[in-house]
């Protein structure tokens, strides 16, 4: 197969890697959907972008807002010289991954060490989360309605936390298991300390911890029935590869497509058609709730939208969203060498080989997918062929061998075209996925080719 790299000067592989350096710091930072908002609206008022709600009067071209929701989601917009009834050209990622998140009453001594109850977030391979260190991320917040941040693990002077694994020479019976089995859910409990309060009997450990969290961060034990704590792994993102070709990282599914995504829209200057990027919670399960892309908040942004030009009814709702078109930007799963028989090789997607379109996702019978119309593919065919895009088409495996879903469908019931775009990914929801540098330059190239040339 050619991959991207064959087709790249020196110039070109000095920006993909300077670019992927970019995504690299970038992923470190923000490990969680909360931190991910915090620095991605930074960087959109760094580029000119302005909170809608600061923003009156009616839309003009090149306007460049941004709206936010419960400090999880992010929609950024740049207006188009078109009326938003003529439709948008949309981007959307999700910045949930996979992880562990401390459940409301997490803390408990047992056998001289103290420990915090987790449960699992999305689907994970329990063993691959045991054994290695871990870090605390989120949000505590006190009845008083005041809050602190936590983040524990990431500096290199941190304490870190984690999950025991029983050692090899008592693991006869657990390794008789089936892998889903070999660790269960409930055992998934950090070790987070050791050290007994002097003169104390009952939970001297629990107690000890109690103090340091009393002192470092002035919050109590029933402060964390109001807590949001997400543990993830505490390695930072590095270059894979003696040629330094892939990165390695936490959490590429899905912010790999999401910053990719945030950096097209805020390169963009002034489109035909307005340009949209929704960054959502709640991919990994079900895109449920407030925070999620079944959540009626992208509408309602977009209605506040149309009320600056008159047009905030139901039909120009429909109207706006009928005419628009989507990138569902999430990653696709990327063959594996080691594991070549689970994939179908003529469709299946390869690292190097640029931004993969999945026509459809879903499992078994196409089940749960969006399955994107001909003339749309056929469209997105020709915008990445004028704009020298490298891309490559893909299925998630094998007939029957698993499936997935992302929030295309959810997208598409708006009567919108939509199709799944995104970065192909080795590991994928464990906590060192690896992608190629790239297929993360192509991918934002893909993006910037979609906002300036879809519905033109």
């Amino acid at each position: 197969m050619k991959t991207v790299w064959e087709t790249y000067n020196a110039e070109t592989r000095d920006a993909a890697m300077a670019f992927a350096e970019e995504y690299r710091t970038f992923l470190n930072a923000t490990k969680t959907e909360r931190e991910f908002v915090r620095e991605a609206s930074a960087l959109a008022e760094r580029e000119g972008f302005t909170n809608i709600h600061d923003s009156v009067g009616e839309l003009n071209p090149g306007d460049r807002l941004y709206a936010i929701n419960r400090n999880k989601n992010l929609c950024l917009f740049v207006i188009g010289e078109q009326p938003l009834t003529k439709g948008m050209n949309i981007l959307g990622a999700h910045i949930d991954s996979p992880r562990l998140d401390l459940k409301q009453k997490p803390l408990y001594e047992k056998d001289g060490f103290v420990l915090m109850d987790t449960h699992y977030y999305g689907g994970i391979k329990k063993y691959q989360w045991t054994a290695r260190p871990m870090a605390l991320h989120g949000i505590v917040v006190r009845k008083d309605g005041s809050s602190v941040n936590i983040c524990v693990g990431e500096d290199p002077d941190d304490p870190v936390v984690g999950v025991s694994e029983i050692l090899i020479h008592l693991a006869a019976k657990q390794m008789e298991k089936k892998g889903s089995e070999v660790v269960e859910g409930e055992a998934l409990d950090l070790i987070v300390g050791s050290i007994p309060a002097e003169g104390e009997e009952k939970d001297p450990i629990k107690k000890n911890l109690l103090a340091l969290l009393k002192e470092k961060y002035n919050i109590e034990e029933d402060d964390f029935l109001s807590a949001e704590i997400e543990v993830v792994p505490a390695e930072h993102a590095r270059f894979f590869g003696l040629d330094r070709s892939m990165v390695m990282g936490y959490g590429h599914d899905d912010r790999i497509c999401a910053y990719t995504s945030l950096r097209a829209i805020l390169d963009m200057k002034i489109p035909k058609r307005t340009s949209c990027c929704i960054l959502v919670d709640k991919e990994e399960v079900g895109s449920i709730g407030a925070t999620g892309m079944h959540s009626r908040w992208f509408e309602n942004v977009i209605v506040n939208l149309l009320d600056r030009s008159n047009a905030a009814t139901l039909p120009g709702l429909n109207r706006t969203l009928t005419a628009s078109k989507m990138l569902s930007s999430d990653v696709s799963a990327g063959v594996d060498p080691n594991y070549e028989s689970v994939f179908e090789m003529k469709n299946s997607a390869f690292l190097g080989g640029g931004i993969v379109f999945n026509k459809y996702t879903g499992a078994r019978g196409k089940s749960g997918s969006n399955d994107a119309n001909a003339e749309f593919v056929a469209e997105i065919r020709r915008i990445m062929d004028e704009k020298q895009v490298m891309f490559q088409t893909a299925e998630l495996g094998r007939v029957d061998a698993g499936g997935g879903g992302t929030i295309a469908y959810i997208l598409a019931q708006l009567n919108m075209d939509v199709i799944d775009a995104g970065i192909a990914v080795l590991n994928m929801h464990s906590p060192s996925e690896i992608a190629s540098v790239a297929d993360i330059y192509e991918g934002y190239r893909a993006y910037s080719a979609f906002l300036s040339g879809a519905g033109n």
